[in-house]
This record gives structure tokens, C-alpha cells and sequence, in this order.
């Protein structure tokens, strides 16, 4: 076990977390308790931002996607835009629970923040997610001006499997060519298969909140077949592109403790090589999700230093 090597800070949230199991069986009742988790508006709302609720047109031939706007009052001049993508392992939780950091970013940042409430697995499969998440830039791009963003300052962002659903995502909007980001926000994202088929190598990964038997749920129902297999898509796993030149400046932070540390570190260094502008955080003592005890100090810093990288990357 790897609880010695965890922030001291962070012990009380290991106690608190309710313990799942995922399955088919166990997977309504994860999401239950995923939505009471959640905090109720009133918790988080600011006087200086407003929250608001609309469904936008989805992909071709499939379901219109609910989005929350967050939105600073009174900001001057056309508003940079994150568009976020929650976390959930693909098959768990909603934007409302991560309704308190979005609120937080719409108000320190001045910019608008789109929360997608993507289709879950198993239900809908890969890239189904990511689909989603496009047809929500591809609105942001058509509404520009009665939405008052710049379209040349959107960037993507998410926590865990939205992480890897931003990093998808950029991935489909350079192939497509029809929409640009600015930047990519992936905190500790979920970007690669293998991890589960293969395990993580490292043996004090993947102890706490995040283990190894959820995440290989979570791939074997986003991906709709067992993970590690030959013809994944780049759409559903961002690690497997082959091609990584050509997508926008990333930044990508990690705990250390956490189960994807090393697929996160191994696609900050492929970004690299491919040119691609990247910033890389490994915070010590930290586990998957970490920032959910948002009084500790590594989690203070966490949020402070993606902050600052996206408020650099709407400044240009």
C-alpha cells in the first residue's frame, strides 16, 4: 500500500468517500450516490455570475445535449469561453456536481463556462461522449454572436474521464477542421486504455478512489469490448493517436499516487515531441481526485495553477 506516501492533508477525504463497486449490477446505485454528492446551487452560487441551464442540437441523429452556462455579470467585450467536460470514469456523474470550480473559474476568469452533460456508458458507447462535447463547440462556433465569446478563445478542459474527453475531443476538431481551440485543460485525464488492460507498472499508483477494477469497468463499458485491443479509436482513448503535431497548447496536471500518472506523464512527453506546447504538474502525495478536499493546500496550488495557465491561454 501506498498510504504512507499520501499528504497528510488529504488522510480525512479517504475516510469520508463513500467506498463503490462498479457493475452493471452496482451502477444506478453509484450514480445515486454521485448525485447526492453533489452540493445544491445555492452552496456555490455568486452574486457575479449567472447559471443557466439549455439543451443545444447533438450530433447527427442523436439526442440534443444539455450544457450549464456560467456566466460572469457585467464582463466587457466578447468573453473567452471553457468548455468543460465532467468526470465519472465515462459512466458516472453529471455537470451539476462539478457546478462549484465552474462557478469559481466563470468569476476569477471573467469568461463563460459551458458544462457538457455528455451520454454515459454503457449506454452510449465510444465515441458517443466525444460527439457530444463537438456538437457543443460546433454551437458555441454558430452562436458566437448572440452568446457574445470569442470564438477564437475557446479552450477545452476536464477532470479524469473529462480530461480524456477534452483530449478527444481536440482530436476531432483538428481532424475535422471546422472549429478551433485555443488550449486543452486535462487534469489527471483518463486517456488510455491499456492502463487497464495491462495494469500501471507502478506499484504505488492506484490505491485510493481510483482502482484498477474501475477503471477496467469503466473501459470495457465506454469501449463496449475488452480494453487493450488492436483497433481502439483515438476518439475514445486520446493516447491512441497516432499523430498528436497540430492540436492546441495542453496542459496537464496529475497526483502522484494517482492510477494514471504514467499515461498522463507519457502523453505530455508524445505532445512534445510533436511540437505541441505543454505544461505538466505531478503533485506529490496526491490521489485521483484529490481536489475534492479543496481546503488542502495541494489542492489550493492544484487550482491555482490551472487558473493561471488558462487565464495565459485567453490572454493569447
Amino acid at each position: 500500500m501506498s498510504r504512507h506516501l499520501v499528504d497528510p492533508e488529504l488522510f480525512a477525504l479517504l475516510d469520508q468517500l463513500p467506498s463503490i463497486e462498479l457493475t452493471l449490477e452496482t451502477l444506478d446505485a453509484s450514480r445515486a450516490i454521485f448525485r447526492e454528492m453533489a452540493l445544491p446551487q445555492e452552496a456555490y452560487a455568486r452574486p457575479g455570475v449567472t447559471i443557466e441551464r439549455r439543451v443545444v442540437p447533438g450530433p447527427d441523429g442523436a439526442p440534443d445535449v444539455p450544457v450549464i452556462l456560467y456566466r460572469p455579470v457585467g464582463a466587457a467585450g466578447r468573453l473567452p469561453v471553457l468548455l468543460h467536460v465532467h468526470g465519472g470514469g465515462y459512466v458516472i456523474g453529471s455537470a451539476e456536481g462539478s457546478g462549484p470550480a465552474n462557478v469559481r473559474t466563470a468569476d476569477e476568469l471573467q469568461c463563460l463556462v459551458v458544462s457538457v452533460d455528455y451520454r454515459l456508458a454503457p449506454e452510449t458507447r465510444a465515441p458517443g461522449a466525444a460527439e457530444d462535447a463537438h456538437a457543443v463547440l460546433a454551437w458555441l462556433n454558430r452562436e458566437a454572436e448572440s452568446l457574445g465569446i470569442d470564438p477564437e478563445r475557446i479552450a477545452i478542459g476536464g477532470e479524469s474521464a473529462g480530461g480524456g474527453l477534452a483530449a478527444a475531443t481536440a482530436l476531432l476538431a483538428r481532424d475535422r477542421g471546422l472549429y478551433k481551440l485555443c488550449f486543452q485543460l486535462l487534469i489527471y485525464p483518463m486517456l488510455d486504455d491499456r492502463t487497464a488492460a495491462d495494469g500501471a507498472g507502478n506499484p504505488h499508483v492506484g490505491a485510493f478512489v481510483w482502482q484498477h477494477a474501475h477503471n477496467v469497468f469503466a473501459w470495457r463499458a465506454y469501449l463496449g469490448a475488452e480494453p487493450g485491443g488492436a483497433d481502439v479509436s483515438p476518439y475514445a482513448a486520446a493516447a491512441r493517436a497516432a499523430d498528436l503535431s497540430g492540436l492546441p497548447p495542453a496542459y496537464i496536471a496529475v497526483g502522484a499516487l494517482d492510477l494514471f500518472l504514467e499515461e498522463d506523464m507519457a502523453y505530455a512527453a508524445r505532445l512534445a515531441a510533436a511540437g505541441v506546447p505543454v505544461e505538466l504538474h505531478v503533485y506529490p502525495g496526491a490521489y485521483h481526485a484529490f481536489e475534492m478536499n479543496a481546503e488542502a493546500d495541494v489542492a489550493r496550488r492544484a487550482e491555482a495553477d490551472r487558473r493561471r495557465a488558462l487565464a495565459r491561454a485567453f490572454a493569447g
